[in-house]
């Protein structure tokens, strides 16, 4: 017994404070290391927001020029081609306005009803083929993601056939359709997805208390499908306001031109007025920059395909 109690009297002490010296020794390191990730950490911070912030430079330097070149005549173009000049010459504005009011008045008419009657059609078709079981489901629906894989230029002489065979051309009807019926398509895909993630307790719910199809589509589907119709109509906006060739083919009439057309018409007959020609393209650029500031929620959260209040 005496034997094996020493050794335990004398590992008392000697681990002891080799824990102690240990810890203690350890304990500087632990800190510099500690500390070493933070000061990297910050400086590849630093280097992502220098990254982030070049590229956002690169990316809003086109408008920033086209705007400070919206104020400037001839002559100040000519002298001082990258820096602003004072003073700024707001009659620019006034010129171009009164070049592009009608071919800005048709592009709005011209996405709203697009608008409509894009949203219209796909909420209805993304409803039945998310929450109803039909003959031919599946088929039709596959149907519809086939189109997306058809390019349009493949459809432009078709359809300007049967646009020109119905004496649609030179009217807002040739705009308007071709619009829905592209548009209708991945608009039904986006939505028929996002449907499908509703929970399916909320429609039993109301069919236990007596609705039927058309209130569940008013009252269920309608509201949590805000964020989604939002990126449908800002989608259907941007292919209105950009697209060039189809009313371009379709439209001779002055009246009746969509902006891109009628800016390009403006370009030709100020070729040297640079300023009032920026501005007219600063005009053009105020809708959907304004569209997408106040939609861009609804855009993310429905590109994403979560619900409101999910966190998705």
């Amino acid at each position: 017994m005496p034997e094996r109690s020493e050794p335990m009297v004398l590992e008392r002490p000697t681990t002891a404070p080799a824990k102690v010296k240990s810890g203690a020794r350890s304990g500087r390191p632990a800190e510099a290391g500690r500390r070493r990730p933070g000061a990297r950490g910050r400086a590849g911070q630093g280097v992502l927001v220098a990254a982030l912030s070049g590229m956002v430079l690169v990316a809003l330097f086109p408008y920033l020029f086209m705007f400070m070149t919206s104020f400037k005549t001839n002559e100040e173009f000519n002298t001082n081609y990258w820096v602003p000049t004072w003073p700024l010459h707001l009659s620019n504005y006034g010129t171009a306005w009164e070049q592009i009011q009608p071919y800005f008045i048709t592009s709005i008419l011209v996405a709203a009803v697009s608008i409509v009657g894009t949203v219209g059609l796909s909420t209805i078709a993304g409803f039945l083929f998310a929450r109803y079981e039909f003959a031919g489901r599946r088929l039709l629906y596959g149907m519809v993601v086939m189109l997306m894989m058809v390019p349009p230029v493949a459809s432009l002489i078709p359809l300007f056939v049967l646009m020109r065979d119905l004496n649609l051309l030179n009217t807002l009807t040739v705009l308007i359709l071709p619009h829905i019926a592209g548009s209708v398509v991945l608009a039904t895909i986006l939505i028929r997805t996002f449907v499908e993630q509703i929970p399916q307790e909320l429609f039993d719910a109301a069919r236990i208390d007596g609705a039927g199809g058309p209130r569940l589509f008013r009252s269920i589907v309608l509201p949590l499908s805000l964020p989604v119709i939002g990126t449908v109509s800002l989608l259907t906006v941007i292919n209105v306001w950009n697209d060039f060739f189809w009313p371009l083919l379709v439209i001779t009439e002055n009246d009746l031109r969509t902006i891109p057309v009628g800016l390009s018409f403006f370009k030709g007959q100020n070729v040297t007025q640079w300023g009032p020609l920026f501005a007219g393209y600063t005009l053009a650029s105020l809708p959907l920059l304004l569209l997408f500031t106040f939609l861009s929620k609804h855009f993310l959260a429905g590109m994403q395909g979560g619900l409101p209040g999910s966190g998705k």
